[in-house]
């Protein structure tokens, strides 16, 4: 079972969270006692001390729970907790030799309230053991979880820069070929700048935003480049699906990058398509005749990776395609 898995289960088990919630700690301290006092109770026509026995048992069984396994179970001490448990029996057969809390026309059953002290003491080092197990799981957790917001907060700080560099420069080398269109550039780059410094800071954003914002960078391209085109098809319900911020961003850009050819037109076909709780893109680009480049690369490409390995470590679906004249990338995600 999974850390994940594991933490929905505490969370959503009502059982799982009256055994291990602090809140709850009277509560379960209370459901012990009458249940001793209820199974007593109903031992009279054996037991002749039924109070005496109650309170040995709550004593044996918070000592235990309270005081050996925590420090001797828990500090890997196993010998010395075996000993403790033997030199109880020990007292226990001694002290009932000469206090028989039986009925004495049953006489003394060593064997039997043995049995139900060493019982009682499993039981109680289980709970404090099966205990212990939840919390562990959930403070791995809970750590894992702050480890890998921290590492996702760090790659996206990366892409943005990344993405801001390469716009800019674009923009510097149209002001010397062609100012009007560095006007037009500097536009759209400004609502590009809009949607990264507030909607992509949520750690989740609509699909159709970040498609938009993905038609705005490419536009921008075909502003830039003459011999460029797109395509962007959307199928399925897109509406109200949400992803992380600039998932897609880096092999768009990737394909952009690496797909600059000055001998024919280019291209980058985007596909979206989400059905079946899943969500499908294949973003295509053509490659330069002269010469093949190697598109795995790159800063982008190595964050977007991890990312995907973070937020979708076993409900993606990553496959790269590269021949001659063209570069494929298809990702699928379960939502």
């Amino acid at each position: 079972m999974s850390d994940f898995t594991h933490q929905q289960l505490i969370s959503e088990n009502t059982l799982f969270r009256f055994l291990i919630s602090p809140e709850r700690r009277v509560f379960r301290h209370l459901l012990l006692i009458v249940f001793l006092g209820i199974v007593l109770y109903n031992s009279t026509p054996v037991i002749d001390n039924p109070i005496v026995v109650f309170i040995y048992f709550i004593i044996l069984f918070y000592v235990n729970m309270y005081v050996l396994v925590p420090k001797l179970l828990f500090r890997n001490r196993n010998i010395e907790y075996c000993l403790s448990v033997i030199s109880i029996l020990i007292v226990v057969a001694i002290c009932g030799y000469f206090f028989n809390p039986f009925n004495k026309e049953n006489g003394l059953n060593i064997p039997l309230f043995s049995f139900l002290t060493v019982l009682l003491l499993a039981a109680s080092s289980s709970i404090k053991l099966f205990q212990k197990g939840m919390l562990d799981k959930q403070l791995i957790y809970e750590l894992e979880k702050s480890k890998t917001y921290a590492e996702l907060e760090q790659l996206k700080n990366q892409i943005n820069p990344h993405f801001l560099f390469n716009m800019l420069n674009n923009a510097n080398v149209l002001t010397k070929k062609d100012p009007d269109k560095a006007s037009q550039v500097l536009v759209k780059l400004s609502d590009l700048l809009r949607y990264q410094l507030y909607d992509s800071a949520r750690d989740k954003v609509l699909l159709t935003s970040d498609i938009h914002f993905l038609e705005d960078f490419l536009n921008l391209e075909k502003v830039r480049r003459d011999s460029f085109d797109f395509l962007i098809s959307k199928e399925g319900d897109l509406s109200g699906v949400q992803i992380p911020s600039l998932l897609f961003i880096s092999f768009v850009e990737n394909a952009v990058k690496h797909n600059n050819d000055a001998t024919k037109s280019s291209y980058v076909n985007l596909y979206f398509d989400v059905r079946n709780n899943e969500l499908f893109f294949k973003c295509i680009n053509s490659k330069p005749a002269l010469k093949s480049v190697n598109n795995a690369g790159g800063l982008g490409l190595a964050n977007v990776r991890r990312r995907l390995e973070l937020l979708f470590p076993a409900t993606h679906s990553l496959n790269i395609e590269d021949d001659a004249e063209r570069y494929c990338v298809t990702l699928t995600i379960k939502l």
